[in-house]
């Protein structure tokens, strides 16, 4: 029997505390996918669809190691360990978030286009993506970003 299958999926504490670690996750990618998004979309500058969502997942990436890392230095993480542990711990989660996120973007409104309708599902649909994994993570390893 599988790792996976012969977890304690019922556990309400690390459901709870997964929640809040894959909430601060996504609050760093939405912050750089939607302000990606939102400039060429007031902006309008003619990019491929495409290569707007590619760079707005990169800036997802980027603004959410950011936000992980501060938070790991205000609890004492020397710069180098917290920016190794924001990369490592938490890329497969934000990778994932980021991909759920732009594809539900894509799918419903044809890509790069911020609609008041579309967000809230967005980040829904990146909150629950990585949720189990993140899940997972803390109750196999006890590792968690935040």
């Amino acid at each position: 029997m599988s790792a996976v299958a012969t977890l304690n999926w019922s556990c309400k504490h690390t459901w709870r505390r997964s929640a809040k670690n894959t909430a601060w996750c996504l609050l760093g990618c939405a912050i750089g996918d939607f302000g990606t998004i939102l400039y060429f979309q007031l902006t309008g500058i003619p990019w491929p669809v495409f290569a707007i969502m590619t760079l707005a997942i990169i800036n997802g990436l980027i603004t959410s190691i950011i936000l992980e890392t501060i938070i790991l230095l205000k609890q004492n993480f020397t710069f180098k360990d917290a920016l190794k542990t924001a990369f490592g711990m938490s890329f497969i989660s934000m990778v994932s978030m980021e991909v759920a996120m732009n594809l539900t973007d894509y799918l419903l409104t044809g890509g790069a286009m911020l609609t008041w309708w579309v967000v809230p599902i967005m980040l829904i649909v990146g909150f629950l993506t990585p949720w189990p994994y993140n899940y997972w993570r803390l109750k196999k390893f006890g590792i968690s970003c935040h």
